[in-house]
């Protein structure tokens, strides 16, 4: 066998040609203790083994423990995912690799997302709400807010605190809704003095907004001054949370 020693190389190619030249005799040359060279065993023991390389390349995935939250959603880099309601409370696994989000529960698949880079929103598939949640799924902050628009900027001051009140603004469509809808018993113009009280009150519930009405507390003057704008109030987010492309998503698809 011909040695490298003593040779000249002035490149690193003209080295691997030389190399390549070894390797193809070394390969070839029968091996004292097997009676066989290293390419007869290659080609009758691991060339039968081998299988294709797979068609997609290796993804890097991340794993971490969690446990999903009473609004049945588990966070991964600050934004949340959701999961089917029943496994509030439980724990599970989360796999994130640079596109997908995967929640698994008990080695099963529970809920698959596409990754979202920006923290702070959600993103709820409308099937893993709970039965009541589902009645609004086609609902949004935006279309609230512009039916108390419609009232008048009292109501869509209060309509914006409640759905600020939560941490997942779908758990205050209920309340929200039910207090728009006070309007067709009691009058736009009464609903609309009712939500500067309740401004006032910080109260966001649709019984309390309902109490002010039954009593006729709304026709009475406040002691106190009224709220006149919403950044007077430190509890409610910013305009933009529920602008369109901003943090909140009702589902994968808006």
């Amino acid at each position: 066998m011909v040695s490298l020693d003593n040779r000249t190389f002035f490149s690193l190619g003209e080295l691997n040609g030389a190399i390549q030249e070894l390797l193809v005799e070394l390969n070839g040359r029968t091996m004292r203790h097997v009676g066989k060279s290293r390419r007869e065993l290659f080609e009758g023991l691991d060339r039968p083994a081998l299988r294709p390389l797979p068609l997609k390349d290796y993804e890097l995935a991340i794993w971490k423990k969690a446990t999903v939250g009473i609004d049945y959603h588990v966070a991964y880099r600050k934004h949340h995912y959701s999961v089917p309601y029943t496994l509030i409370g439980q724990k599970v696994f989360v796999r994130a690799t640079e596109r997908t989000v995967e929640v698994f529960h008990k080695h099963q698949r529970m809920a698959s997302h596409a990754r979202v880079s920006k923290q702070g929103g959600y993103t709820t598939v409308p099937e893993h709400m709970p039965p009541a949640h589902q009645h609004y799924a086609q609902w949004t902050p935006e279309r609230f807010l512009r039916w108390g628009e419609k009232i008048g900027p009292r109501t869509r001051d209060l309509v914006h605190a409640v759905l600020s009140s939560r941490r997942h603004p779908q758990q205050a469509y209920g309340t929200s809704m039910g207090i728009l809808q006070l309007a067709r018993r009691y009058g736009e113009e009464r609903l609309e003095a009712a939500a500067i009280r309740a401004l006032a009150a910080q109260l966001f519930t649709y019984k309390g907004v309902k109490n002010i009405l039954e009593a006729g507390l709304d026709r009475l003057p406040l002691e106190e001054p009224t709220v006149t704008t919403l950044e007077r109030h430190a509890y409610i987010r910013g305009a933009s949370y529920y602008g369109r492309g901003g943090e909140f998503s009702c589902c994968e698809n808006h």
